[in-house]
């Protein structure tokens, strides 16, 4: 997972490199979004009991086609409807077939707090995230070293932004400072076997910070899951492929 991940966080920097020639940052400061204020994720999931952040994306690495032709304007008001407190937004093209437009989109549609979830290596996507309308981004422990998170975790503070500090073991916890986190992303998978197992998520709760908000993430497949996630200690959970292929059912029925 570690070679897939500088893969990954490699590809992202030179795609960052080339935007940041021809949209700097300047520019993007520009963007109307930049000057308005922020939706709070961290206090939609508090003051809900069972916070669900629902998640758009069309397909993932593991997963080439999970709704493909997903509407995310029509899936962004059907989250909403639905009693969603937040929505996360895949933008990375290349890995999720998402977009900043995406984002925007979602934005524009619905008045729950928007996460842009994304490989975050360079203080460009923390300015772009705050361009294109996001109310938080997505930090991952096991993608950088823990100065790179600080001073992304520095600066999207800073923009207004919050941050949803995504583990896969509780000893990452120690990789950024809790002032800095305003959510905890407790990932389900097995980083070495690639298996989910809700467990392992439930097992790390009593080793992390109790002040601190939790999500569990990955491999929720029903409200039963949900539901047990809750009751057992987490303050919500994101939830993608489970609701990305309901919408693609109703899709089909439809025609």
């Amino acid at each position: 997972m570690k070679r897939i991940l500088e893969e990954i966080t490699g590809y992202q920097q030179l795609v960052v490199n080339l935007k940041k020639q021809k949209m700097p940052v300047e520019v993007l400061k520009s963007f109307p979004e930049f000057s308005s204020s922020t939706r709070s994720l961290k206090q939609a999931v508090a003051g809900s009991g069972q916070g669900i952040i629902a998640e758009f994306k069309r397909r993932s690495p593991s997963k080439e086609a999970i709704n493909l032709k997903a509407d995310v304007i029509e899936i962004a008001q059907s989250y909403e409807q639905m009693g969603a407190v937040g929505m996360s937004v895949l933008t990375n093209q290349r890995y999720f077939g998402g977009s900043l437009e995406d984002l925007q989109l979602a934005k524009s549609v619905c008045k729950l707090p928007i996460l842009r979830k994304d490989f975050m290596v360079d203080p460009y996507q923390i300015y772009e995230a705050k361009a294109y309308g996001a109310d938080a981004i997505l930090l991952i422990a096991n993608a950088l070293p823990s100065e790179k998170l600080e001073e992304l975790a520095v600066l999207a503070h800073d923009l207004g932004l919050e941050i949803l500090f995504e583990i896969h073991q509780a000893e990452e916890i120690k990789k950024l400072a809790p002032k800095y986190i305003d959510l905890i992303g407790v990932n389900n998978r097995n980083l070495r076997t690639f298996d989910v197992d809700l467990q392992q998520g439930l097992d790390m709760l009593p080793h992390l910070p109790s002040e601190l908000l939790k999500i569990s993430e990955s491999g929720i497949q029903d409200r039963e899951s949900i539901e047990k996630l809750i009751q057992q200690g987490f303050n919500g959970v994101l939830v993608g492929e489970f609701f990305m292929k309901q919408k693609r059912s109703e899709q089909q029925n439809r025609k």
